[in-house]
């Protein structure tokens, strides 16, 4: 049976593959521990930029602040001049903080009346999610005397399953007729969206009638010039997704009994057996994906819309004028981060099955409805395989739950691990640090380290005091 290989950064595999680095990292700072690369961050701004420059549009590009907490990333992402995508008051601290002005900040996700205040008098684009927010702002702007610049989301724009955020775009014209009362208290800059999906139609259907939507304000006298497209761009989290199709077929052979069973407790990963079938699909199956944001966005450029007559998306916004502004997080946060842990135990369940404990638990790894569909990496010390045909075993957490397994699907290894070895998590930057990290059982949140290249080797520093300039340095504090 296949196991499902990562696909590895150059960078991290040199960082990995120095054993001292992620040793003396673990003894310095203590396990677990996330690893932030900002370099990496740098250059996945780079690949988007480069596809935007060669689209010949005028554009904003924004980090998704809300796809990790680490400090590193969003100094960077102010190093490289490009905007940030706020959605709460804290996010929006850590944005000024940094050295972000407001015209360089955008404001999404649901807000309630506490925090539209604060954007209301800080100069930060609003991007408008319900008609009670874009009320709110029209008062406060009015009490305050000065204009405040808007997007406002749509949804109903593709189909599939409704979306809570954004106005129905059915009710579009209700909309313009309230922007067109407020021309003294807002900026109408134009129209956003935010799909859960992947898929490129999705998204080219929305701009497409986005497009026919901004006609109609035009008509109504109003100015908007924007596009913006949101975020959910892709990673590329594998080098093939050959393993993981063979994997998703042995899962099923498994479940309808026609081969053994590769799944800890019964667990489907989000297949189901019914009338003597095997029906559904793999879950997190964007692990299997070999392109990443800036691919996504080209080929979205690219993409005919058929109310433009079959004209590609990113010709139609040149011609007319229109400014497309994105704000891709998980994408720009690719490869850019590494999870470290080390291996508490070794142990056998009643099943058989073999169990390799870690000083890490599930919801420090991933979001708590999603299942790592990667293959941890062990990082030294080398040992000769035990035997020819590799080991499995299932990884299991540090809680006192049954719930915690940190992987549910068999993983294959040329070895069994010992206690004190460590095993890495690729790629974990995107949400997976952070977004269901908690201090159950008052076990601390890892801490992060940012790691960068030198001439001899690395450098490390903790995510509180990484500056980009001056360099980082070594530092004994935790973040």
């Amino acid at each position: 049976m296949t196991g499902l290989p990562p696909r590895i950064h150059p960078l991290v595999r040199s960082f990995l593959d120095d054993e001292a680095g992620p040793a003396g990292l673990l003894a310095q700072w203590g396990s677990p521990l996330n690893v932030l690369f900002p370099e990496i961050f740098a250059a996945n701004v780079a690949s988007f930029g480069d596809v935007l420059t060669a689209s010949g549009l005028r554009w904003r590009l924004c980090y998704a602040h809300k796809a990790s907490q680490g400090r590193a990333f969003v100094r960077a992402a102010q190093a490289a001049g490009i905007g940030i995508d706020v959605a709460s008051p804290g996010e929006l601290d850590s944005a000024l903080s940094a050295g972000f002005p407001p015209d360089r900040i955008e404001a999404t996700g649901p807000k309630g009346r506490d925090f539209l205040a604060v954007l209301a008098r800080s100069g930060v684009t609003v991007n408008v999610d319900n008609p009670w927010e874009l009320d709110e702002i029209i008062r406060l702007a009015r009490a305050r005397g000065h204009r405040v610049p808007v997007l406002v989301r749509l949804c109903g724009l593709a189909p599939g399953r409704p979306s809570r955020f954004g106005m129905p775009a059915i009710g579009f014209g209700a909309v313009v007729a309230t922007l067109s009362a407020a021309r003294d208290a807002v900026d109408f800059l134009g129209l956003s969206f935010h799909l859960d999906s992947a898929a490129v139609t999705d998204r080219v259907r929305a701009a497409d009638e986005c497009l026919r939507l901004l006609e109609q304000a035009w008509s109504a006298g109003l100015g908007p010039r924007v596009l913006d497209v949101g975020g959910g761009f892709r990673q590329a989290f594998a080098d093939s997704g050959a393993p993981f199709e063979a994997y998703g077929r042995a899962v099923q052979d498994g479940l309808s009994g026609q081969g053994p069973p590769l799944t800890w407790g019964g667990a489907t990963l989000g297949y189901r057996f019914e009338d003597g079938a095997v029906r559904g699909a793999l879950t997190s199956a964007k692990y299997a994906g070999t392109g990443g944001g800036a691919d996504f966005l080209r080929e979205l450029m690219a993409s005919p819309l058929p109310g433009q007559g079959g004209r590609p998306l990113a010709r139609v916004l040149r011609e007319n004028m229109i400014e497309l502004w994105l704000e891709p997080g998980k994408a720009l946060v690719d490869h850019a981060g590494l999870t470290l842990a080390r291996v508490e135990f070794i142990k056998e369940a009643a099943d058989g099955s073999t169990l390799v404990n870690l000083d890490i638990s599930r919801d420090k790894i991933c979001p708590a409805d999603q299942e790592v569909m990667l293959d941890p990496v062990l990082v030294g010390p080398a040992r000769p395989p035990a035997a020819e045909i590799p080991v499995g075993v299932y990884f299991a957490g540090n809680l006192c739950l049954e719930r915690d397994m940190i992987c549910q699907h068999l993983t294959r290894l040329g070895h069994l691990p010992e206690p004190g070895d460590i095993v890495g998590f690729v790629n974990t930057a995107g949400y997976q640090m952070d977004l269901s990290a908690s201090e159950a059982l008052l076990r601390p949140r890892p801490a992060k380290v940012v790691v960068r290249t030198t001439v001899t080797g690395f450098t490390a520093c903790a995510d509180t005091d990484h500056e980009e300039t001056p360099a980082c340095s070594t530092s004994t504090s935790p973040s």
